[in-house]
């Protein structure tokens, strides 16, 4: 990696290690921790246990756990139900507008917390993905499913770490309307069966709905296309606010932040070309509406 990099950290004042590693696995902020504990005691107080009260938010149990334990960050539809499923005083709704997300890096591999870093600050996010449902575009059961298939197994808290997180990082779709999102993913990615059909329905339909917005463009690769030039592995470009652009790629238990100018040219080239290869957005909806009706 060559090149100084335009990267903006969250004032936490932590920093990279020469390793890569952080100084500290950060925590998350005492506002998050704060709401979730006065959520949980309202909840108890009103006799829910954590089963019925994610039945009646409409969320998982293991997302109502997540927010009471200062993990995740409450949706916007989470606090109104909360709030009027415990009392309908305006304490939840109001202070959640205090809740901080503090560094936001709990969950995150090591290598890739930089990269997330910049993401939350990009002009613009393209990723090529030919292994997995990209992050940003996984169902709750989806990623699930992949923290739960690693070696060596996660325990269980740290499993709920890595799903709050990765939940988190989808509000970006949208919380930033004007910001371009941009995906490029393989139909055999979309073919890989994993939980029953109820979760394959669910990943459909929940990357049919974060695909959905304008800012957003998710491009399929039929099986059909062939060879082309993104096959050496996935890819993830992105434009800083001072207009450098910067890639990332990964591989096993590793990641690479490219900052070389003549490299990431190369690779938004490569990037370029396949958009032509894939079908177009329109079509590519079809192809996972298509998919889903098959199961």
């Amino acid at each position: 990696m060559t090149g100084g990099i335009d990267i903006m950290t969250d004032g936490g004042g932590d920093r990279e290690s020469a390793g890569g590693e952080q100084d500290r696995e950060p925590d998350p902020s005492d506002s998050l921790r704060t709401w979730g504990a006065v959520q949980q005691a309202l909840r108890e107080h009103a006799g829910y246990s954590r089963a019925e009260f994610a039945d009646l938010v409409r969320f998982s149990k293991h997302t109502v756990e997540s927010v009471e334990l200062g993990r995740r960050m409450p949706d916007e539809s989470y606090v109104v139900r909360s709030e009027e499923l415990l009392g309908n005083t305006g304490a939840l709704r109001k202070s959640s507008k205090y809740v901080t997300r503090g560094r936001g890096d709990v969950g995150l591999a090591a290598w890739f917390r930089q990269w997330a870093r910049l993401e939350r600050v990009a002009e613009s996010l393209c990723t090529y993905e030919c292994r997995l449902v990209p992050g940003l575009l996984q169902s709750e059961g989806y990623a699930r499913a992949v923290f739960e298939g690693t070696v060596p197994v996660a325990p269980d808290d740290q499993l709920e770490d890595f799903m709050a997180r990765r939940m988190e990082r989808q509000r970006m779709l949208f919380e930033r309307p004007t910001t371009p999102f941009s995906f490029i993913v393989e139909e055999h990615v979309f073919r890989r069966r994993f939980g029953d059909m109820e979760l394959m329905r669910e990943l459909f339909d929940h990357v049919l709905e974060l695909s959905a917005p304008r800012n957003v463009t998710l491009q399929i690769v039929p099986l059909e296309a062939g060879l082309h030039a993104c096959l050496d592995g996935p890819l993830q470009l992105l434009e800083t606010p001072k207009g450098q652009r910067l890639a990332y790629s990964e591989g096993q238990q590793n990641g690479r932040l490219i900052s070389d100018p003549k490299e990431v040219s190369l690779l938004y080239q490569r990037y370029d070309t396949l958009r032509s290869q894939a079908l177009n957005a329109k079509d590519s909806r079809g192809l996972l509406e298509r998919l889903r009706g098959e199961l």
